[in-house]
């Protein structure tokens, strides 16, 4: 079987299973088993669409396809998911990081460069914390593209490998540290809290994509019945940890934006941030 056969197979089978995008994830999952021992991209596939594939090509080939047919992420699959420009490693264990966290990053960059250049500024770099860090994605991001000093916190132990050694890899210098919320700090400790909670309704479990319901992890995605749980404890919390006028940013779930902004009364100068399609996506506020 030659490349470009392997391909068109592998193509139509994703097809008739209705997963998005059959003929990008053929070429991604064919990358990936040639890959593992043979140098191999995109460009590699077209130039030798002829050549016959090896046998322990196909076996893995087969195997992804199987398994891409059976729901789980390709991103699972590969072990890889791209994020603000860097490649992140990623596994079961922690939630695969989304394109729509950009905004939060972006938002994140801005208020990190408006504290570092603050004339006022006489204590060094700022202190940013990420509670529930996952993969590191956020975290790790922040500390490549700021001076400040990062850490980043998760309930997860896994999770938390996952996110050393992404930073690691990335040459990114954070502190990760397994807890709850921000519990191993001490009040008034940071200049930015930053987050991507757990915010899915466990109502709402049986309508998630099976990709999502059956193969991320539920710790990185419920949140009580209505989905606000992490909000009510994560709130409250990041005011003792922020500095006066430091900033709490929070990704948003769907429909969550009425009640987060009910529970950040009496926080000052609260703003949100839509993406290219009008949808609500973060939502900051400054500690008095």
């Amino acid at each position: 079987m030659t490349v470009r056969t392997a391909l068109q197979q592998g193509q139509q089978l994703l097809e008739d299973a209705g997963v998005a995008e059959p003929r990008l994830t053929a070429e991604v999952l064919l990358m990936r088993a040639i890959s593992l021992d043979h140098a191999c991209d995109r460009a590699w596939l077209y130039a030798h669409s002829g050549d016959e594939l090896r046998e322990v090509w196909w076996i893995h080939y087969g195997r992804y396809l199987h398994e891409r047919v059976q729901g789980k992420p390709t991103q699972y699959i590969t072990g890889r998911q791209e994020f603000y420009g860097r490649e992140f490693r990623v596994t079961a264990d922690v939630l695969i990081p989304r394109p729509e966290t950009e905004h939060l990053i972006e938002t994140a960059l801005a208020h990190a460069n408006a504290v570092e250049t603050a004339p006022a500024r006489v204590d060094g770099a700022s202190r940013v914390l990420d509670i529930g860090a996952g993969s590191g994605a956020i975290a790790v991001t922040l500390a490549l593209e700021t001076k400040a000093r990062v850490f980043g916190t998760d309930i997860s132990r896994a999770a938390l490998s996952v996110a050393a050694d992404n930073a690691r890899r990335l040459g990114a210098d954070v502190s990760f540290v397994a807890c709850d919320l921000g519990s191993v700090f001490a009040d008034a400790t940071f200049d930015i809290v930053v987050s991507n909670p757990p915010y899915v309704p466990s109502r709402d479990r049986e309508n998630l994509q099976r990709e999502v319901r059956d193969h991320e992890p539920a710790l990185a995605l419920y949140a009580g019945e209505d989905g606000l749980d992490v909000y009510r404890r994560l709130i409250p919390e990041a005011r003792r940890l922020l500095k006066s006028g430091g900033w709490l940013m929070m990704e948003l779930g769907y429909e969550s934006l009425g009640p987060v902004r009910e529970m950040l009364a009496g926080w000052d100068d609260i703003e949100t941030i839509d993406d290219l399609a009008k949808i609500t996506r973060v939502i900051c506020a400054k500690s008095i």
